[in-house]
Protein backbone atom coordinates (compact mmCIF):
# COMPACT_ATOMS: atom_id res chain seq x y z
CA UNK A 1 0.00 0.00 0.00
CA UNK A 2 1.38 3.30 -1.28
CA UNK A 3 2.53 6.22 1.97
CA UNK A 4 -0.56 8.33 2.68
CA UNK A 5 -3.33 5.27 0.45
CA UNK A 6 -5.99 4.75 2.36
CA UNK A 7 -7.23 1.42 4.05
CA UNK A 8 -10.69 1.23 2.92
CA UNK A 9 -11.38 -1.28 0.40
CA UNK A 10 -14.82 -3.69 0.53
CA UNK A 11 -16.35 -4.94 -2.62
CA UNK A 12 -18.05 -7.73 -0.81
CA UNK A 13 -19.18 -9.10 2.52
CA UNK A 14 -17.90 -12.41 2.73
CA UNK A 15 -13.89 -11.42 1.43
CA UNK A 16 -11.29 -11.81 3.46
CA UNK A 17 -11.01 -9.43 6.03
CA UNK A 18 -8.31 -8.02 6.30
CA UNK A 19 -8.08 -4.75 8.47
CA UNK A 20 -10.93 -3.75 10.97
CA UNK A 21 -11.93 -0.92 13.48
CA UNK A 22 -12.84 -2.21 16.86
CA UNK A 23 -13.66 -0.40 20.18
CA UNK A 24 -12.71 -2.18 23.08
CA UNK A 25 -15.34 -1.80 25.94
CA UNK A 26 -14.38 0.84 28.70
CA UNK A 27 -15.32 3.45 31.32
CA UNK A 28 -17.92 4.64 29.37
CA UNK A 29 -20.11 1.07 30.56
CA UNK A 30 -19.32 2.05 34.24
CA UNK A 31 -21.11 5.44 33.97
CA UNK A 32 -24.52 3.43 32.78
CA UNK A 33 -27.26 3.32 35.52
CA UNK A 34 -30.49 1.99 36.00
CA UNK A 35 -32.53 5.13 35.53
CA UNK A 36 -30.26 6.23 32.05
CA UNK A 37 -30.59 2.72 30.79
CA UNK A 38 -33.34 3.12 27.96
CA UNK A 39 -31.99 6.73 26.88
CA UNK A 40 -28.92 5.35 26.42
CA UNK A 41 -30.18 2.32 24.49
CA UNK A 42 -29.25 -0.49 27.10
CA UNK A 43 -31.63 -3.22 28.99
CA UNK A 44 -29.24 -4.15 30.89
CA UNK A 45 -25.41 -3.03 32.99
CA UNK A 46 -22.51 -5.04 31.77
CA UNK A 47 -19.94 -6.12 33.98
CA UNK A 48 -16.79 -4.12 32.53
CA UNK A 49 -14.00 -6.81 33.43
CA UNK A 50 -15.85 -9.75 31.57
CA UNK A 51 -17.17 -7.77 28.36
CA UNK A 52 -13.65 -6.75 27.87
CA UNK A 53 -12.33 -10.08 28.09
CA UNK A 54 -14.46 -11.24 25.88
CA UNK A 55 -13.96 -8.58 23.18
CA UNK A 56 -10.35 -8.99 23.97
CA UNK A 57 -11.01 -12.68 23.15
CA UNK A 58 -12.67 -11.60 19.94
CA UNK A 59 -10.00 -9.49 18.73
CA UNK A 60 -7.40 -12.00 18.94
CA UNK A 61 -9.65 -14.52 16.79
CA UNK A 62 -9.71 -11.42 14.35
CA UNK A 63 -5.89 -11.11 14.52
CA UNK A 64 -5.33 -15.15 14.17
CA UNK A 65 -7.17 -15.29 10.94
CA UNK A 66 -4.87 -12.61 9.32
CA UNK A 67 -7.16 -9.58 10.29
CA UNK A 68 -5.66 -6.34 11.68
CA UNK A 69 -7.42 -4.56 14.18
CA UNK A 70 -7.49 -0.99 14.97
CA UNK A 71 -8.69 0.93 17.52
CA UNK A 72 -11.35 3.57 17.76
CA UNK A 73 -9.84 5.49 20.96
CA UNK A 74 -6.16 5.10 19.76
CA UNK A 75 -6.85 6.09 16.27
CA UNK A 76 -8.36 9.34 17.96
CA UNK A 77 -5.91 10.18 20.61
CA UNK A 78 -3.34 9.75 17.64
CA UNK A 79 -4.91 12.79 16.24
CA UNK A 80 -5.44 14.81 19.66
CA UNK A 81 -2.07 15.00 19.58
CA UNK A 82 -2.45 17.70 17.27
CA UNK A 83 -3.43 21.41 18.51
CA UNK A 84 -5.62 22.36 15.88
CA UNK A 85 -7.75 19.35 15.40
CA UNK A 86 -7.74 19.36 19.35
CA UNK A 87 -9.34 23.08 19.30
CA UNK A 88 -11.38 22.20 16.45
CA UNK A 89 -12.86 18.98 17.84
CA UNK A 90 -13.36 20.63 21.50
CA UNK A 91 -14.93 23.90 19.46
CA UNK A 92 -17.57 21.11 18.17
CA UNK A 93 -18.22 19.12 20.82
CA UNK A 94 -19.40 22.24 22.44
CA UNK A 95 -21.80 23.02 19.93
CA UNK A 96 -23.15 19.89 19.93
CA UNK A 97 -23.75 19.23 23.05
CA UNK A 98 -24.96 22.28 24.11
CA UNK A 99 -21.82 22.91 27.30
CA UNK A 100 -20.22 25.80 25.16
CA UNK A 101 -23.73 28.15 25.84
CA UNK A 102 -23.40 27.56 29.68
CA UNK A 103 -22.38 29.84 32.08
CA UNK A 104 -19.32 27.48 32.70
CA UNK A 105 -18.75 26.75 29.18
CA UNK A 106 -15.41 28.90 28.83
CA UNK A 107 -13.85 26.93 31.67
CA UNK A 108 -15.42 23.47 30.26
CA UNK A 109 -13.62 24.17 27.05
CA UNK A 110 -10.69 25.35 28.79
CA UNK A 111 -10.25 22.08 31.22
CA UNK A 112 -10.88 20.00 27.68
CA UNK A 113 -8.17 21.33 25.88
CA UNK A 114 -5.48 21.45 28.90
CA UNK A 115 -6.22 17.28 28.78
CA UNK A 116 -3.55 15.32 26.60
CA UNK A 117 -5.04 13.72 23.25
CA UNK A 118 -5.11 10.53 25.10
CA UNK A 119 -7.64 12.24 28.02
CA UNK A 120 -9.86 13.87 25.49
CA UNK A 121 -9.72 10.74 23.88
CA UNK A 122 -11.20 9.55 27.11
CA UNK A 123 -13.47 12.51 27.86
CA UNK A 124 -15.49 12.27 24.19
CA UNK A 125 -16.22 8.96 24.69
CA UNK A 126 -16.43 7.91 28.82
CA UNK A 127 -18.26 11.34 28.83
CA UNK A 128 -16.95 14.67 31.63
CA UNK A 129 -19.26 14.35 34.80
CA UNK A 130 -20.23 17.55 36.64
CA UNK A 131 -17.92 16.75 39.15
CA UNK A 132 -14.93 18.04 37.36
CA UNK A 133 -15.45 21.81 38.17
CA UNK A 134 -15.20 23.17 41.31
CA UNK A 135 -18.63 24.67 42.38
CA UNK A 136 -17.16 27.34 43.88
CA UNK A 137 -14.83 28.23 41.36
CA UNK A 138 -17.49 28.14 38.65
CA UNK A 139 -20.91 28.48 39.19
CA UNK A 140 -23.34 26.75 37.54
CA UNK A 141 -25.91 28.02 34.50
CA UNK A 142 -29.45 27.94 35.22
CA UNK A 143 -29.43 24.87 32.76
CA UNK A 144 -27.51 22.80 35.32
CA UNK A 145 -29.44 23.71 37.91
CA UNK A 146 -32.98 22.56 35.88
CA UNK A 147 -31.24 19.59 35.03
CA UNK A 148 -31.04 18.37 38.75
CA UNK A 149 -29.15 15.28 39.47
CA UNK A 150 -28.05 14.83 35.94
CA UNK A 151 -24.43 13.74 36.08
CA UNK A 152 -22.74 14.44 33.00
CA UNK A 153 -21.92 17.94 31.08
CA UNK A 154 -21.11 15.57 28.13
CA UNK A 155 -22.94 12.03 28.01
CA UNK A 156 -20.59 9.02 27.76
CA UNK A 157 -20.96 6.59 23.84
CA UNK A 158 -21.34 3.01 26.03
CA UNK A 159 -22.54 1.68 22.66
CA UNK A 160 -19.28 2.71 20.77
CA UNK A 161 -18.25 -0.84 20.81
CA UNK A 162 -20.72 -1.57 18.18
CA UNK A 163 -18.47 -0.08 15.21
CA UNK A 164 -20.98 -0.71 12.44
CA UNK A 165 -23.31 1.71 12.67
CA UNK A 166 -21.35 5.07 12.84
CA UNK A 167 -19.64 4.00 9.40
CA UNK A 168 -19.41 2.03 6.45
CA UNK A 169 -16.47 1.65 4.06
CA UNK A 170 -17.99 0.76 0.60
CA UNK A 171 -15.69 -0.05 -2.29
CA UNK A 172 -12.73 2.56 -1.65
CA UNK A 173 -14.61 5.58 0.03
CA UNK A 174 -17.21 5.97 3.21
CA UNK A 175 -20.31 6.57 4.52
CA UNK A 176 -20.11 8.61 7.69
CA UNK A 177 -23.42 7.97 8.67
CA UNK A 178 -26.37 9.87 10.60
CA UNK A 179 -27.70 8.70 13.55
CA UNK A 180 -31.32 8.11 14.88
CA UNK A 181 -30.80 8.45 18.46
CA UNK A 182 -29.37 11.44 20.25
CA UNK A 183 -27.04 8.91 22.63
CA UNK A 184 -25.07 7.52 20.00
CA UNK A 185 -25.27 11.17 17.38
CA UNK A 186 -21.67 12.14 18.56
CA UNK A 187 -20.46 8.81 17.41
CA UNK A 188 -19.98 9.74 13.57
CA UNK A 189 -18.38 13.34 14.37
CA UNK A 190 -16.01 11.40 16.14
CA UNK A 191 -15.35 8.46 13.07
CA UNK A 192 -15.34 11.99 10.92
CA UNK A 193 -12.21 13.71 12.51
CA UNK A 194 -10.64 10.10 12.58
CA UNK A 195 -11.13 9.71 8.56
CA UNK A 196 -9.65 13.11 8.00
CA UNK A 197 -7.49 13.75 10.20
CA UNK A 198 -5.74 9.85 10.34
CA UNK A 199 -2.70 9.57 8.07
CA UNK A 200 -3.91 5.48 8.50
CA UNK A 201 -7.09 6.10 6.51
CA UNK A 202 -5.54 8.82 4.05
CA UNK A 203 -6.14 11.78 5.73
CA UNK A 204 -10.02 12.21 4.20
CA UNK A 205 -8.21 11.71 0.44
CA UNK A 206 -11.47 9.06 0.39
CA UNK A 207 -14.61 9.64 -1.23
CA UNK A 208 -17.48 10.66 0.87
CA UNK A 209 -20.71 9.05 0.43
CA UNK A 210 -22.70 10.10 2.59
CA UNK A 211 -22.14 13.00 5.74
CA UNK A 212 -23.26 12.28 9.38
CA UNK A 213 -24.85 15.91 9.39
CA UNK A 214 -27.49 14.73 6.93
CA UNK A 215 -31.28 15.10 8.38
CA UNK A 216 -31.86 11.00 7.21
CA UNK A 217 -30.73 8.42 9.70
CA UNK A 218 -28.48 6.02 8.02
CA UNK A 219 -26.69 3.04 10.06
CA UNK A 220 -24.25 0.23 9.16
CA UNK A 221 -26.02 -2.36 11.00
CA UNK A 222 -28.53 -2.05 7.74
CA UNK A 223 -26.30 -1.66 5.09
CA UNK A 224 -24.74 -4.87 3.54
CA UNK A 225 -21.82 -4.38 0.56
CA UNK A 226 -23.46 -7.64 -1.61
CA UNK A 227 -21.15 -7.51 -4.60
CA UNK A 228 -18.79 -4.30 -6.40
CA UNK A 229 -22.15 -3.46 -7.47
CA UNK A 230 -24.85 -3.89 -5.50
CA UNK A 231 -25.50 -3.19 -2.02
CA UNK A 232 -28.64 -4.00 0.30
CA UNK A 233 -29.76 -1.49 2.60
CA UNK A 234 -32.66 -1.84 5.45
CA UNK A 235 -35.01 0.26 5.83
CA UNK A 236 -35.90 -0.01 9.60
CA UNK A 237 -36.84 1.77 12.45
CA UNK A 238 -32.85 3.19 12.22
CA UNK A 239 -32.67 3.70 8.86
CA UNK A 240 -34.74 6.14 6.18
CA UNK A 241 -36.03 5.62 3.07
CA UNK A 242 -34.41 9.10 2.39
CA UNK A 243 -31.40 8.64 3.46
CA UNK A 244 -31.64 5.81 1.49
CA UNK A 245 -32.04 7.48 -1.72
CA UNK A 246 -29.58 10.29 -0.85
CA UNK A 247 -26.46 7.49 -0.45
CA UNK A 248 -27.67 6.18 -3.79
CA UNK A 249 -27.71 9.66 -5.12
CA UNK A 250 -23.85 9.90 -3.91
CA UNK A 251 -22.84 6.73 -5.06
CA UNK A 252 -24.58 6.18 -8.44
CA UNK A 253 -23.32 9.39 -9.02
CA UNK A 254 -19.50 9.39 -7.93
CA UNK A 255 -18.59 5.25 -7.34
CA UNK A 256 -17.30 3.79 -10.16
CA UNK A 257 -18.36 0.26 -9.81
CA UNK A 258 -21.98 0.80 -7.60
CA UNK A 259 -25.08 0.50 -9.61
CA UNK A 260 -27.98 -0.68 -7.60
CA UNK A 261 -29.43 -0.70 -3.78
CA UNK A 262 -31.30 -3.78 -2.92
CA UNK A 263 -33.63 -1.69 -0.52
CA UNK A 264 -35.23 -4.81 2.38
CA UNK A 265 -37.84 -3.19 4.38
CA UNK A 266 -38.31 -4.71 7.67
CA UNK A 267 -40.73 -3.76 10.91
CA UNK A 268 -39.73 -1.05 13.01
CA UNK A 269 -39.21 -2.93 16.06
CA UNK A 270 -36.19 -3.11 18.49
CA UNK A 271 -35.99 -6.65 18.29
CA UNK A 272 -35.45 -5.96 14.59
CA UNK A 273 -32.94 -3.17 15.29
CA UNK A 274 -30.67 -3.64 12.28
CA UNK A 275 -31.02 -5.56 9.05
CA UNK A 276 -27.89 -7.71 10.00
CA UNK A 277 -30.33 -9.02 13.49
CA UNK A 278 -32.23 -10.92 10.97
CA UNK A 279 -30.38 -11.28 7.89
CA UNK A 280 -26.45 -11.63 6.92
CA UNK A 281 -24.02 -13.19 4.19
CA UNK A 282 -21.96 -16.15 4.99
CA UNK A 283 -20.76 -17.02 1.85
CA UNK A 284 -20.95 -16.41 -2.01
CA UNK A 285 -24.50 -17.91 -2.49
CA UNK A 286 -25.39 -18.30 1.07
CA UNK A 287 -27.27 -16.40 3.90
CA UNK A 288 -28.34 -16.38 7.30
CA UNK A 289 -32.30 -15.18 8.02
CA UNK A 290 -34.58 -15.61 10.98
CA UNK A 291 -37.27 -16.94 9.71
CA UNK A 292 -39.70 -14.91 11.19
CA UNK A 293 -39.27 -12.11 9.16
CA UNK A 294 -40.17 -14.14 5.84
CA UNK A 295 -43.26 -13.16 5.15
CA UNK A 296 -42.91 -9.38 7.20
CA UNK A 297 -40.35 -8.32 4.82
CA UNK A 298 -40.57 -6.29 1.80
CA UNK A 299 -37.79 -5.67 -1.55
CA UNK A 300 -37.73 -2.74 -3.76
CA UNK A 301 -34.48 -2.25 -6.16
CA UNK A 302 -33.22 1.38 -6.56
CA UNK A 303 -30.97 1.48 -9.60
CA UNK A 304 -28.76 3.62 -11.69
CA UNK A 305 -30.92 5.86 -14.15
CA UNK A 306 -30.33 8.32 -16.61
CA UNK A 307 -32.07 11.01 -14.09
CA UNK A 308 -30.43 14.37 -14.79
CA UNK A 309 -30.00 15.06 -11.01
CA UNK A 310 -28.85 11.54 -10.09
CA UNK A 311 -32.17 9.80 -8.66
CA UNK A 312 -32.29 6.31 -8.76
CA UNK A 313 -35.37 4.08 -10.51
CA UNK A 314 -37.37 2.34 -7.95
CA UNK A 315 -39.08 -1.12 -8.29
CA UNK A 316 -40.89 -3.83 -6.30
CA UNK A 317 -39.95 -6.97 -6.55
CA UNK A 318 -41.87 -10.11 -6.05
CA UNK A 319 -39.42 -11.70 -3.15
CA UNK A 320 -35.88 -11.29 -1.48
CA UNK A 321 -34.31 -14.94 -3.00
CA UNK A 322 -35.36 -13.68 -6.68
CA UNK A 323 -34.23 -10.44 -5.72
CA UNK A 324 -30.87 -11.99 -4.53
CA UNK A 325 -30.53 -14.02 -7.57
CA UNK A 326 -30.60 -11.70 -10.22
CA UNK A 327 -28.88 -8.80 -8.90
CA UNK A 328 -25.81 -11.15 -8.11
CA UNK A 329 -26.29 -13.06 -10.76
CA UNK A 330 -26.51 -16.70 -9.14
CA UNK A 331 -28.43 -19.15 -10.44
CA UNK A 332 -29.52 -20.11 -7.12
CA UNK A 333 -28.71 -18.93 -3.13
CA UNK A 334 -29.59 -20.66 0.03
CA UNK A 335 -31.07 -19.19 2.89
CA UNK A 336 -30.36 -20.55 5.59
CA UNK A 337 -33.11 -20.55 8.40
CA UNK A 338 -31.58 -19.22 12.04
CA UNK A 339 -32.71 -21.56 15.07
CA UNK A 340 -32.50 -24.27 12.78
CA UNK A 341 -35.93 -23.44 11.81
CA UNK A 342 -38.03 -24.34 14.94
CA UNK A 343 -39.90 -21.07 15.72
CA UNK A 344 -39.21 -20.82 19.41
CA UNK A 345 -35.77 -21.26 19.45
CA UNK A 346 -35.21 -19.22 16.12
CA UNK A 347 -36.60 -16.54 18.10
CA UNK A 348 -34.65 -16.46 21.40
CA UNK A 349 -31.60 -16.86 19.50
CA UNK A 350 -32.65 -13.90 17.29
CA UNK A 351 -32.81 -11.77 20.56
CA UNK A 352 -29.31 -12.97 21.53
CA UNK A 353 -28.17 -12.23 17.70
CA UNK A 354 -28.02 -15.65 16.50
CA UNK A 355 -28.55 -13.88 12.73
CA UNK A 356 -25.68 -11.59 13.49
CA UNK A 357 -22.69 -13.28 11.66
CA UNK A 358 -19.31 -11.96 11.05
CA UNK A 359 -17.57 -13.19 7.90
CA UNK A 360 -13.98 -13.31 7.57
CA UNK A 361 -13.50 -15.45 4.45
CA UNK A 362 -16.13 -17.11 2.26
CA UNK A 363 -17.92 -19.70 4.20
CA UNK A 364 -16.55 -19.07 7.49
CA UNK A 365 -18.76 -16.65 9.84
CA UNK A 366 -17.72 -15.64 13.83
CA UNK A 367 -20.95 -15.87 16.12
CA UNK A 368 -22.20 -16.11 19.74
CA UNK A 369 -21.25 -19.56 20.95
CA UNK A 370 -24.22 -19.33 22.58
CA UNK A 371 -26.24 -19.45 20.07
CA UNK A 372 -26.34 -23.55 19.62
CA UNK A 373 -29.23 -24.23 16.95
CA UNK A 374 -28.12 -21.62 14.88
CA UNK A 375 -24.64 -22.69 14.48
CA UNK A 376 -25.35 -26.52 14.34
CA UNK A 377 -27.25 -25.17 11.38
CA UNK A 378 -24.51 -23.42 9.55
CA UNK A 379 -22.12 -25.86 9.72
CA UNK A 380 -24.66 -28.18 8.71
CA UNK A 381 -24.15 -26.21 5.31
CA UNK A 382 -21.28 -26.62 5.12
CA UNK A 383 -20.25 -22.64 7.05
CA UNK A 384 -16.81 -23.14 9.69
CA UNK A 385 -18.25 -21.58 12.18
CA UNK A 386 -15.86 -20.04 14.59
CA UNK A 387 -17.34 -19.10 18.35
CA UNK A 388 -17.10 -16.24 21.10
CA UNK A 389 -18.20 -16.10 24.27
CA UNK A 390 -21.05 -13.35 24.60
CA UNK A 391 -22.77 -13.26 28.16
CA UNK A 392 -21.79 -9.61 28.71
CA UNK A 393 -21.13 -8.59 24.91
CA UNK A 394 -24.47 -9.64 24.03
CA UNK A 395 -26.13 -7.31 26.86
CA UNK A 396 -25.72 -4.33 24.70
CA UNK A 397 -28.15 -5.69 21.92
CA UNK A 398 -25.20 -6.13 19.26
CA UNK A 399 -23.40 -9.48 17.72
CA UNK A 400 -19.65 -10.12 16.05
CA UNK A 401 -20.91 -8.15 12.99
CA UNK A 402 -22.20 -5.16 15.33
CA UNK A 403 -19.15 -4.96 16.65
CA UNK A 404 -16.79 -4.95 14.08
CA UNK A 405 -16.40 -2.07 10.87
CA UNK A 406 -14.25 -3.69 8.17
CA UNK A 407 -11.89 -1.39 6.60
CA UNK A 408 -10.51 -4.02 4.15
CA UNK A 409 -11.47 -7.20 2.77
CA UNK A 410 -9.86 -9.03 -0.04
CA UNK A 411 -11.70 -9.31 -3.51
CA UNK A 412 -13.38 -11.97 -4.36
Amino acid sequence: MEQGASLYRVNSEVGKLEAVLLHRPGPELERLTPQYLEELLFDDIPWLGRIREEHDMFAELLRSRGCRVYYFDRLLADILEGEEVRRDIVGDVARFTGIGRLREGDALREYLLDRSGEELAEILIAGLPKSVLDPDRFPSSLSSHVAGDYPFYINPLPNLYFTRDPGAVIGEGLSVNAMKTGARNREPMLLSYINRHHPLLGGGRAPLWYDYRNPDSLEGGDMLVLSPSVLAVGASSRTSPLAIETLGENLFARSPSVREILVIAIPPKRAYMHLDTVFTMVDRDKFLIYPGIRKEIRVYRLRKSDDPKGRGEVSSLPGLEEALMESLGLERVHLIDSGGGDRITAAREQWNDGTNTLALAPGTVVTYRRNTASNRTLREWGVEVLEIEGSELVRGRGGPRCMSMPLRRSDL
